[in-house]
């Protein structure tokens, strides 16, 4: 208690934990609701692929991309 705490930071860690729970993927630093998140990597190199091709995966490279929920 001798800290102060942010009660809006407690509620979009709050939220970040349960969007990452129910759609398995990772909030970035900073996540608010409507953001987009990280998806995990792909499991195949065919699967990689098809993602850096894919509009709905902007990707900075073939483990890192994101999506909108």
């Amino acid at each position: 208690m001798s800290n102060g705490r942010s009660i809006d930071q407690f509620v979009r860690l709050l939220d970040a934990l349960q969007t990452s729970d129910a759609n398995g993927v990772a909030p970035p630093e900073n996540w608010h609701p409507g953001d987009r998140v990280i998806v995990p990597p792909a499991k195949t190199a065919d699967e990689a692929f098809a993602r850096l091709n894919d509009a709905q995966y902007p990707c900075k490279d073939f483990y890192y991309c994101t999506k909108a929920l």
